[in-house]
C-alpha cells in the first residue's frame, strides 16, 4: 500500500513508519517539528530512519537513504493548501493520522494550539483523505476519552462524554467528526486509543522518561496523588502491531448496530473505535521500582496532589481487539523499562 503517517516524527509515527517500510510499504511521512518538546530528539528520529535532516525544509519530500520507498515532507497540518496539493499529487491507499498537540497537563496552559492542531489539523486531513477516496482512515485518539467514567476497565462500548481535559475533548471531537465521514461519504474510520505508550525514542514530557532524567541527575521525582496512581504502560511495539493490523482491515460497518441501543465502538458505517492497551494496570510506585532496578539507583520522592486534568486510574478493555484481530499487547513492564533505559543510556551518552 501507499501510505500517509502524520506525526511521522514523533514517538508512535516513528516506530510506525519504520515497520510499514520494513514490510515494503510505500511510506509518506509528515510532521510539522515543533517544538513542544526538544526538536533534536525528533530529528534524531528522522535520522534514524535514513533521513538527512540537512535536506529536510518546508513542503518539500526527502527519500530515506536505509528505507527504501520511504520520503518524509514537513508540513503543517494547519495549512490547508499544502495539506491538498500533498494528497493531489501522491494519493493515498491508507492514511495513518498520528500528528496532533499531545499533553493533558499543556492543554491547561495553551487552549489554542489543541485547536489548531487537533481540530483544524484534523478535519484538514480528513476531507482530504475523502478527496483522494482513501480505503481506510486510522487516526489517534486517547485512553483520556474516559474521563470521569469510573467502570473499570474502560471498554470503547462505553459512553465517554465527560472529558476533564481539553486535550481529551479534541479526542473525542475527533472520533465524531470521523463518524459524520464515514455516515455520509463511506469513508472507512478508524480511531484507536492508545494507552499510555512507553519505550525507546519516547516523549520526554511523559512520567518514566521525566523520572529516568531526574534520577540519573540525583534529583527529587515527582510523584503526583501521593503514588496511588495506575496507568496501563503499554509498550511502544505492541502499539505498533495492533496498528498495522487496524491498517490492514478496514471496517465496513455492522448491520446489525441499531440506534435504539446505541454501541458507541462502531455503526452502521464504516466506522470502528478500538482500545489499545496492556489490560493490566501498573501502579506508580512499581514504575519506580523498576526504573530504580534498570538504572541501578534509588529514586528520591516529592509526594504530590493529583493534579488538575489527571484521573487515578486507566485500564483498558481489549477484548474487541482480541476478538477481531487475535492480539493482545504482553510485554510486561519490568521488559519494556529495561528496553527503554538501555537506549536512553546510548542516545544520551
Amino acid at each position: 500500500m501507499k501510505v500517509l503517517v502524520t506525526g511521522a516524527a514523533g514517538f508512535i509515527g516513528f516506530h510506525l513508519a519504520e515497520r510499514l517500510a520494513g514490510r515494503g510499504d510505500e511510506v509518506v511521512g509528515l510532521d510539522n517539528l515543533n517544538d513542544y518538546y526538544d526538536v533534536r530528539l525528533k530529528l534524531g528520529r528522522l535520522a534514524e530512519a535514513g533521513l538527512d535532516i540537512s535536506r529536510i525544509a518546508e513542503g518539500a519530500l526527502v527519500a530515506s537513504g536505509t528505507r527504501p520507498g520511504y520520503r518524509f515532507v514537513k508540513l503543517d497540518l494547519a495549512d490547508r493548501g499544502g495539506v491538498d496539493r500533498l494528497f493531489g499529487e501522491e494519493g493515498f491507499d491508507a492514511v495513518c493520522h498520528l500528528a496532533a498537540q499531545a499533553g493533558v497537563r499543556y492543554s491547561l496552559v495553551n487552549p489554542q494550539a489543541y485547536v489548531g492542531s487537533n481540530l483544524v489539523g484534523f478535519a484538514n486531513v480528513i476531507e482530504a483523505s475523502r478527496t483522494v477516496r482513501a480505503g481506510h482512515f486510522v487516526y489517534a485518539s486517547s485512553a483520556s476519552v474516559y474521563g470521569l467514567n469510573e467502570k473499570l476497565p474502560f471498554s470503547a462500548r462505553d459512553n465517554v462524554d465527560h472529558p476533564v481535559s481539553l486535550y481529551a475533548a479534541s479526542k473525542k471531537s475527533n472520533e465524531l467528526i470521523a463518524h459524520s465521514y464515514s455516515h455520509l461519504f463511506g469513508l472507512p474510520t478508524t480511531g484507536v486509543r492508545f494507552f499510555t505508550v512507553y519505550g525507546p525514542w519516547g516523549r520526554p514530557d511523559m512520567a518514566y522518561f521525566l523520572f529516568t532524567e531526574a534520577i540519573l541527575e540525583g534529583r527529587p521525582i515527582d510523584v503526583y496523588n501521593h503514588g496511588d496512581m495506575r496507568r496501563d504502560l503499554t509498550y511502544i511495539d505492541d502499539i505498533v502491531e495492533g496498528v498495522l493490523r487496524i491498517i490492514d482491515r478496514p471496517p465496513s460497518g455492522d448491520p446489525a448496530w441499531t440506534g435504539r441501543t446505541p454501541d458507541p465502538s462502531s455503526s452502521k458505517a464504516p466506522y470502528k473505535i478500538y482500545n489499545i492497551g496492556n489490560g493490566r494496570p501498573v501502579g506508580l510506585m512499581d514504575l519506580v521500582r523498576a526504573l530504580e532496578t534498570s538504572l541501578g539507583r534509588k529514586a528520591e520522592l516529592r509526594l504530590l496532589p493529583i493534579q488538575p486534568g489527571d484521573v487515578p486510574v486507566t485500564w483498558a478493555d481489549t477484548s474487541d481487539l482480541e476478538r477481531d484481530f487475535g492480539f493482545r499487547p504482553g510485554t510486561l513492564v519490568e521488559t519494556g523499562i529495561a528496553r527503554f533505559v538501555e537506549w536512553y543510556r546510548r542516545f544520551y551518552g
